[in-house]
């Protein structure tokens, strides 16, 4: 067999593998603009609802999640990550709910907490069939969301703070659009971006045969797909699908962010459209989708941190800001769509046990998956977007592997020949109790008038997505462009290639878990979802996913209780912003402040820049601006400093300024006690 260069970079990680299941690398940018037109067309028969929410979690001594690195532990926050859901509703009343969140993926176990949550409150008006849920895959989101052992590694364990908050904030935001529904139309626009990715696993790529290879001649995913929501005549929001990596920020980062996608979303909502997150309802919701991800790197000079700039938020700006560029062409060139039918099917495969009909393999034959397993060029890691995975150097300990009982599992040779010509490190799926990844897997397909979103839980190269929608759109006997591709939804099961990229060993190869036939295997339940659809029948749901709430390792630093900075109070200023500041400098201020944990500030904010008007401080700018940064760091053993920066933007108003910070300290008998401090005075010229 032979072994790339990312393949095995680093012979000796062998159990690095497993921490690294949950992602590549790479370094992007965001936006700014002027204001999406308001002015929408007729009503096209549809009810439309959009809804948005927030979702931060811990940003502070809390294991971030992407990059699989025990190094990577939250120091602050850059910007809020936020939920954006839709609901469409036809003449029948039927519904598909469709969320994006500015997170890293959506666990199984966040699914189906947001689908009891959401049958608590409306019965079963949403429920699996008709929810999807997806993430912009954030490589700067909190981790520990995951139940799924082999996910949480990096983060020591379950976290429940991270889940929680993504729980609510998914609920709220769809909760939001439901309380938004009102009639409206939806229009379908395309563009062409080819600025904001670049293919990290070119020799994978270039394995497959010709008719794919024809279909992305630039060896990228080109294609901007965005929906064009409008209601009562004005425009409220806009669903842009573009695969291009979360991963501007590197895993040098410490600040929770949405990545590059994230920003793109805020520099549409705030920038252009005036969207301000802390006064009431948004008038305008944008998102940023996945597509078929999986080999797409925003590090345009293939390494990280690399491309456009050397600066890993300058990349993220501009990664962000050209996909906005891209989805207002989309945006403004959008044509209504004639259906207004809508619909969903649902079906779990367990992806371990596969038997794949040879209409969907490469050689004709009837073949099957096997069990997870992660092999040597996935513990390599995306040499292009980040170093080789070392989660676990000799002589580390983890505690969550100690409580699961280890990884001295023997890979059996029958399982070795399944996933040749991987190299297995681990097979994780036979680890006890019952497996580190998941394996009953939801797929999904749903249908908003002429679209079809095909929803699938893992990173799939743009073959892969490829292959899947020629599949779909042959069934439902409708244009490939109506089928969209939509990956990270509704679980996480690491990477899909095609089984030709798997031949090479690649790193996305490397984290194919379930071997060679799981693109085929997927095309299969998808041809079934399509055929169902296209039918007006009914598919058979399939196993039930896993439920391993009853045990879930979670280490990590308790918080103690708070103490100020010797010789000052909480809240007290430490530093002092200068007494001017103009358009491209920035100000900054320190306070002596409480742990971050005590009090998430969710909907809400850790401080404020102010602005003196007409006699009263107004806010000016928070916590969820692009300006703006809160650095936390930890002084002695219970004593915590929060820094705040802004970078004066061009075009501020003159006048006189402050920040606000707004903390909790936590006493010895656990009371949380809520703190503000205030700077001096500056101006603004």
């Amino acid at each position: 067999m032979t072994i790339s260069r990312r393949s095995v970079l680093a012979g000796a990680a062998a159990t690095p593998a497993l921490a690294a299941l949950g992602a590549g690398r790479a370094t992007a940018a965001a936006p700014r603009t002027t204001g999406p037109s308001r002015t929408a067309p007729a009503e096209g028969g549809f009810r439309v609802g959009v809804g948005l929410s927030d979702m931060t979690g811990p940003v502070a001594e809390n294991g971030m999640m992407g990059y699989s690195s025990f190094e990577q532990r939250a120091e602050g926050l850059h910007q809020r990550t936020r939920v954006r859901a839709y609901i469409f509703a036809g003449a029948d009343n039927s519904r598909v709910v469709y969320a994006c969140a500015d997170t890293c993926m959506v666990f199984q176990a966040v699914h189906d907490a947001v689908l009891v949550r959401l049958s608590q409150k409306y019965g079963n008006l949403y429920t699996e069939r008709n929810v999807m849920l997806t993430a912009v895959h954030s490589h700067a989101a909190c981790g520990g969301a995951s139940q799924d052992y082999a996910y949480s590694l990096a983060t020591l364990g379950f976290q429940p703070l991270t889940f929680n908050a993504e729980v609510d904030g998914l609920v709220e935001a769809i909760s939001a659009a439901h309380d938004n529904l009102a009639p409206g139309s939806v229009a379908i626009g395309r563009s062409e971006l080819t600025d904001a990715s670049v293919n990290r696993s070119r020799v994978a790529f270039d394995r497959n045969p010709q008719s794919d290879k024809d279909y992305y001649p630039l060896g990228i995913d080109t294609h901007m797909r965005v929906l064009r929501i409008s209601q009562g005549g004005d425009n409220v929001g806009a669903i842009g699908w573009f695969p291009t990596h979360g991963a501007s920020l590197t895993e040098e980062n410490k600040l929770i962010s949405g990545d590059n996608k994230g920003a793109a979303a805020y520099f549409w909502e705030h920038d252009i459209a005036g969207v301000r997150y802390l006064e009431g309802k948004p008038s305008f919701v944008a998102s940023f989708p996945q597509t078929n991800t999986g080999d797409m790197s925003p590090n345009l000079d293939l390494q990280p941190g690399k491309g456009p700039t050397d600066d890993e938020f300058e990349n993220t700006r501009l990664i962000g800001e050209r996909q906005v560029a891209a989805a207002r062409v989309a945006f403004k060139s959008a044509e209504p769509i004639s259906s207004t039918v809508v619909d969903s099917r649902v079906m779990y495969l367990d992806m371990a046990n596969q038997l794949v009909d040879g209409r969907f393999t490469t050689d004709g034959q009837p073949r099957r998956t096997s069990p997870a397993c992660v092999g040597a060029a996935m513990a390599a890691g995306s040499t292009e977007d980040g170093p080789a995975i070392e989660v676990f150097k000799e002589g580390t300990r983890n505690p969550v592997i100690d409580a699961l009982g280890g990884i001295d599992v023997k890979t059996p040779q029958w399982l070795a020949d399944a996933q040749a010509p991987k190299l297995v490190l681990v097979a994780v799926g036979l680890l006890p109790p019952d497996g580190w990844v998941p394996h009953v897997l939801k797929i999904q397909l749903i249908r908003i008038g002429d679209i079809y979103v095909v929803g699938g839980p893992a990173e799939f190269t743009i073959v892969s997505g490829l292959r899947i929608r020629r599949t779909v759109a042959a069934e439902l006997g409708v244009p490939l462009e109506n089928v969209i591709f939509q990956g990270y939804a509704n679980a996480y099961s690491s990477y899909c290639t095609t089984p030709e990229e798997y031949d090479s060993q690649q790193y996305e190869g490397g984290s194919t878990l379930f071997g060679r036939n799981t693109l085929p295997a997927y095309q299969q339940g998808f041809s079934q979802l399509a055929t169902a659809m296209r039918n007006g029948a009914e598919v058979p749901r399939g196993p039930a996913p896993r439920d391993l709430s009853a045990f879930q390792p979670s280490f990590g630093p308790d918080v103690p209780a708070d103490a100020p900075t010797p010789g000052r109070q909480f809240g007290d200023a430490l530093v002092q912003p200068a007494g001017a500041a103009a358009a491209g400098t920035q100000v900054a201020v320190e306070f002596s402040t409480g742990h971050p944990k005590n009090n998430l500030h969710r909907r809400g904010t850790f401080f404020e820049v102010q602005r003196l008007d007409g006699g009263k401080w107004v806010r000016h700018a928070d916590d969820g601006d692009w300006s703006t940064k809160y650095h936390w760091r930890r002084e002695g053993s219970n004593a915590s400093v929060a820094r705040i920066t802004w970078d004066v933007p061009e075009g501020t108003p003159s006048g006189r300024y402050r920040i606000q910070h707004f903390g909790d300290h936590k006493n010895p008998d656990g009371s949380i006690v809520p703190f503000t401090g205030t700077s001096a005075e500056f101006t603004v010229s």
